[in-house]
């Protein structure tokens, strides 16, 4: 037995092989080697977990710079997983390496992320800003629409249909700028 050779220091000594790194998605035979200037790209804008950071628009900057290249034979789902830790930083990757027998695809991955980092809470409040829009005082209606479709893209899961997105607008509008709409329609 190996065990009865080792002491205690052996088995609670720090060691590189105890040092995590994220799920190994790229088969053995195929070579894939993220170029530095890659890496460089996506930790431009690192994701830190902190409450003021949007996890979605996150996620859509580096789905971006991951669409703008290829690897042959290699897929997509593959080159994310491997290249997400990169754009991570603080407590958002302490996360995915806690995390990371867990998020071993990118679906896994990219949904246990917002998952995290944009909690229940921070959907309802923006749905909530989307249901009870009120354009704001000397605020134009092309102005308004504007700030309701950046509530919108704020939280692209809100699952309201773009009837009640529209009519959430419409009832939003001051009395006079409603009756314009009217007489325009």
């Amino acid at each position: 037995m190996i065990m009865a050779n080792r002491t205690i220091h052996d088995f609670s000594a720090p060691s590189a092989a105890n040092v995590t790194t994220g799920p190994d998605v790229i088969n053995a035979d195929t070579h894939c080697e993220l170029k530095p200037a890659l890496i460089m790209m996506v930790q431009a804008s690192p994701f830190y977990g902190k409450a003021h950071e949007d996890a979605n628009a996150h996620l859509q900057h580096f789905l971006e710079i991951c669409s703008t290249f290829t690897i042959k034979g290699v897929t997509r789902e593959a080159i994310c997983l491997r290249l997400f830790p990169f754009s991570l930083l603080g407590k958002a990757k302490q996360w995915f390496y806690s995390n990371r027998n867990a998020v071993d695809t990118w679906d896994k991955c990219s949904n246990a992320f917002l998952v995290k980092f944009f909690p229940m809470g921070k959907t309802n409040a923006l749905r909530n800003k989307i249901s009870s829009f009120q354009q704001q005082a000397d605020e134009s209606i092309p102005k308004a629409w504007e700030r309701m479709q950046e509530y919108v893209a704020a939280c692209p899961h809100h699952g309201m249909e773009d009837w009640l997105l529209i009519q959430n607008f419409y009832h939003g509008l001051v009395p006079l700028d409603r009756s314009h709409l009217d007489a325009a329609a």
